[in-house]
Formats: C-alpha cells, sequence, structure tokens
C-alpha cells in the first residue's frame, strides 16, 4: 500500500467512526450490561474477549515481524506499549472475568474486523509507511514521546484499575448491583472507558501520527456513547446516589 491509498484509508476509517459514534446512541451494542439474545448465537464471555481481542495482538506481531524495521528501537517501543495492553486485554482481562455472561458472535466478529484493520493502521504507519528517519534515536527523549508516554500509563493504570474496582463491587452469590464510588469513579461512571480513550490518546501522542489519531478517535466514538446509556441506567437505577452535578459519563468534568 502506497502512502496515499493509506491516507484514503485513514479518512475512511475516521469518516466510518463518526458514523458509528451517531449509531451507538441509538443502538447498544449488545454484550456486558446490554446483552440482548437478538444479537444471535452468543459464547462464553472469556471465550468472547480472547477471539476478539487476539486478533490485533497476533496481527501487529506478524507485521512487526515481517518489517525491515524490527530492530528499531524506537519503533520496538512503539509495539511494545501497543502490545502490552493487547497481553492484557486479549488474555488476562478475559481470565479475571467473573460469572458465566455470554457475547453474541456478531459482536465478536465485528470486534475482529476493527481490531485487525487498526492493527494495519498502526503496524501498516509504524513500520512500513513512516519516513525511515521519521523517529531517529532520541524520538525516546523527544518531549512528544515522553508526554506521550506518560499518558498512555496514567490511561492504563485508571483502565485496569477501574475495571477491579467494577469486578470487586460484589461478593460471589451477591446479585445486587452497586454504584461503583472508587478511584476515577468519583469523577465518571465509565472510568474504565475514560482510562482507555487516555491510553490511546498518549499512544497518538507517543507516535505523533495520523494513524494513532484516528485510533484515539474510534475509541471514543465506540465508548463515549456507550458511557452515556450506562450513566442513563444507573441513574435510572441508584437515583439520587449518583451525584450528577460531580459526577460525569466519561470525560471528569466535562461530560
Amino acid at each position: 500500500m502506497t502512502l496515499h491509498y493509506f491516507n484514503v484509508f485513514l479518512i475512511v476509517m475516521a469518516v466510518v467512526a463518526v458514523v458509528v459514534f451517531v449509531a451507538l446512541f441509538f443502538v447498544d451494542a449488545g454484550y456486558g450490561k446490554f446483552y440482548d439474545k437478538k444479537w444471535g448465537f452468543a459464547v462464553n464471555n472469556k471465550l468472547g474477549w480472547v477471539l476478539m481481542e487476539s486478533p490485533v495482538f497476533v496481527t501487529m506481531l506478524l507485521l512487526w515481524l515481517f518489517s525491515e524495521r524490527r530492530d528499531d528501537l524506537v519503533r520496538l517501543a512503539f509495539l511494545f506499549l501497543f502490545e502490552l495492553h493487547y497481553i492484557h486485554r486479549s488474555f488476562v482481562f478475559p481470565l479475571r472475568l467473573r460469572g458465566n455472561n455470554l457475547m453474541p458472535l456478531s459482536i465478536i466478529l465485528m470486534g475482529v474486523v476493527f481490531n485487525v484493520l487498526n492493527a494495519m493502521m498502526q503496524g501498516g504507519w509504524i513500520f512500513y509507511l513512516s519516513p525511515a528517519d521519521y523517529y531517529p534515536a532520541d524520538w525516546l527523549t523527544d518531549p512528544r514521546f515522553i508526554a506521550g508516554f506518560v499518558v498512555f500509563i496514567f490511561g492504563m493504570f485508571v483502565n485496569i484499575s477501574s475495571d477491579d474496582i467494577i469486578r470487586n463491587l460484589r461478593k460471589d452469590g451477591d446479585t445486587r448491583h452497586y454504584l461503583p464510588k472508587e478511584g476515577m469513579f468519583r469523577y465518571v461512571t465509565s472510568a474504565n472507558y475514560f482510562g482507555e480513550i487516555v491510553e490511546w490518546v498518549g499512544f497518538a501522542i507517543l507516535t505523533w501520527s495520523w494513524a494513532g489519531a484516528v485510533f484515539a478517535l474510534w475509541t471514543f466514538a465506540n465508548l463515549a456513547p456507550r458511557a452515556s446509556r450506562i450513566y442513563d441506567r444507573y441513574q435510572a437505577e441508584f437515583g439520587d446516589e449518583l451525584d450528577t452535578k460531580k459526577t460525569k459519563r466519561i470525560i471528569p468534568f466535562i461530560f
């Protein structure tokens, strides 16, 4: 793929992200809190997460492996951070899920398609289409890399710690619902989603790339509408227990 066609690819992905953002305010993706049988045949959600997330982990590794730039230190740093997230999301996070919920195969397949396309966006830019001298050896001390790295690590911490808070809201056998209030949940009802968005904003900064920016846009487009629906559900379920003046949906103090 030439750089021209890659840029067209990025534009198309950005446009589709906007369409998805609007659509998800009207249609709930049928997994997790919004699981719905109408989405068709479903599998155990632990298996579902592995099937959905592992393709991006594998695809990114293959793109690196077959690249002539696979020994480039800076690009290896990008690979490490990207794969660090997906090792957790593909293999650690699913094993730590509690219960035996279901995930529709249709959702899994849509996730696989996006994840492979995203690996092509990130890996295509980093290992094949970025100018050879775009990331010099001293990029790791560049303010853009340092700032992006800090943002990425902060986002990862918020994402993982927020998942832990949700996971430990109730003990085995307890079927009641609870409003998460610790950590970043003091400020947003979907702190785990906030953390993931922050992660990929950080990745876009540290790679200083349009590919990274489009992924950050996609993350927001996918998660912000869902966060809004979760907020509405919490409002209906918990009433005044949810401080709507202090606690926002997904962006602290703003939305």
